[in-house]
């Protein structure tokens, strides 16, 4: 396995290994940088560590280098961070480190290469590649991280007890590697997930969350939910996913697993889009389903789980401390809508009832109908071709009513306060009946959505409840 450094990174390694002799320190680039580097992959962000003082080598790099920023300096972890052009290169000196039962920040103390190596979490994230001129670019590896790279493997680079007892978050980054490389987690450190995943409850939630996100936009994403699942790390987090679990029967007849469901449709999504938040909505587009199952007239049913679900959206949003503003309200209309397109494909469909769905969903209809095809997870090939040839059409129809009714993001066209004004009344029941009579007459196609066209109608169906027009 060859190091595949541009000619861009040897230059700016060299010069940094050039800094560090100045300094009187050996200096290495580790963790995934050497990582990436070893696999081929592009990388903007280089770890440095040094046998000394990480702040001092920041410093000279700082002052030596062209187009270098000012170090920014993190005393109380001891490290510093310099920018050099589309490089953000940090600094730390090599270190040990000790853990106690209830927090992941450790206590530190200065320590050798090695020892900064095996208190990394994977192997493939202990390797290092020397800066000194005598031997630049010479990896080194303690614990076998090429090897694990080559097998596609994550392992810890001591007793995987130990590694996750010290920071429970590693966890969660095993599962994310997996995930964003394929790879598989060896056995122990496998099975070590399972056996401290209570650790977990130490961790914030904005950790969490920031780990789940990468491995919802990692190529396929149903590897690190499926590893998060038999980890039984999952439930810590998400126990609305993990309860999806399972097909239940009642004499020969059950219904599909929810669970792997679900997985299907983000991969699905993956495959179209890279937008996180219609990802989430792929992931909770079912969530309703456990609390509305029902065994009826000899079939299951799930009546309304679209509406259940969309009502659980802001609880798992707020614990996951994830936004609560716009994405999450995004999140929570898919969800509330993901069945709509399906029925306006099994049936003649109204232009009314497109109006109604273009006035509902706005800019965010394109993405609703993305979330439709990847929700679609027949084995049958004749059965996904026919479903999609439907959502084609669909799209079409839904173009052509657009086209000609221009109700994306459409507002009626009399307001409350024309309402109150020509009437002369006050914010009133009739206000509201008014304007919901505006407006489904225009969604049913009664009226036109022209402001005088609609002023008229305001007029009619005022006086019609028994108002009179103020002079």
């Amino acid at each position: 396995m060859q190091l595949s450094l541009t000619p861009h990174e040897t230059q700016l390694l060299k010069a940094i290994g050039a800094c560090a002799k100045t300094v009187g320190v050996p200096a290495y680039a580790v963790g995934g940088f050497v990582r990436d580097k070893l696999l081929g992959r592009g990388t903007k962000d280089i770890d440095i560590v040094c046998v000394g003082s990480g702040i001092e080598l920041a410093k000279e790099v700082s002052k030596q280098l062209k187009g270098a920023t000012k170090a920014k300096i993190y005393s109380r972890f001891g490290t510093a961070m310099v920018r050099v052009g589309n490089d953000e290169i940090e600094f730390v000196g090599a270190r040990k480190e000790s853990y106690t039962s209830d927090s992941r920040k450790p206590s530190v103390e200065e320590g050798t290469l090695e020892d900064d190596q095996i208190r990394r979490d994977f192997t493939i994230n202990a390797l290092a590649i020397s800066l000194a001129e005598t031997d630049f670019g010479e990896v080194l590896d303690p614990f076998d991280g090429i090897a694990d790279l080559e097998a596609k493997l994550i392992r810890t680079p001591r007793e995987p007890g130990q590694t996750f007892t010290d920071d429970p978050l590693r966890m969660l980054r095993g599962v994310r590697f997996a995930s964003q490389l394929g790879f598989t987690i060896q056995d122990d450190t496998k099975a070590a997930m399972a056996s401290f995943a209570e650790r977990l409850e130490i961790i914030s939630a904005e950790r969490i969350h920031v780990e789940l996100n990468k491995i919802l936009l990692s190529p396929k994403p149903s590897i690190g939910l499926a590893l998060l699942s038999e980890t039984k790390l999952l439930p810590h987090f998400l126990p609305e996913l993990e309860a999806m679990h399972g097909v239940e029967k009642r004499g020969n007849i059950g219904h599909k697993d929810n669970f792997w469901h679900t997985l299907e449709v983000v991969d699905n999504l993956a495959d179209r889009s890279d937008d996180l938040w219609l990802t989430w909505a792929a992931v909770l587009h079912d969530i309703g389903k456990p609390k509305t199952k029902r065994f009826e007239s000899n079939t299951w049913t799930f009546h309304g789980h679209e509406v259940v679900g969309a009502k659980m959206v802001p609880k798992i949003f707020k614990r996951l401390k994830l936004p609560l503003d716009d994405q999450m309200k995004f999140v929570q209309k898919m969800v509330r809508y993901h069945q709509k397109p399906i029925a306006l494909t099994e049936e003649i469909v109204t232009d009314s009832a497109l109006r109604r769905l273009l006035f509902d969903l706005g800019d965010d209809i394109d993405d609703l109908l993305t979330l439709c095809e990847a929700d679609i997870t027949s084995k049958n090939p004749t059965k996904v071709k026919r479903y999609l040839k439907n959502y084609e059409q669909l799209r079409i129809r839904i173009k052509e009513v657009e086209e000609r009714d221009q109700l994306r993001n459409w507002q009626p066209p009399i307001t409350g306060e024309d309402i109150m004004k020509t009437f002369g009344i006050k914010p009133s029941r009739e206000v509201g009946i008014i304007k919901t009579a505006i407006r489904e007459a225009i969604l049913e196609g009664e009226i036109t959505s022209d402001k005088e066209v609609a002023w008229k109608f305001m007029l009619e169906k005022g006086v019609e409840i028994g108002l009179t027009p103020s002079a």
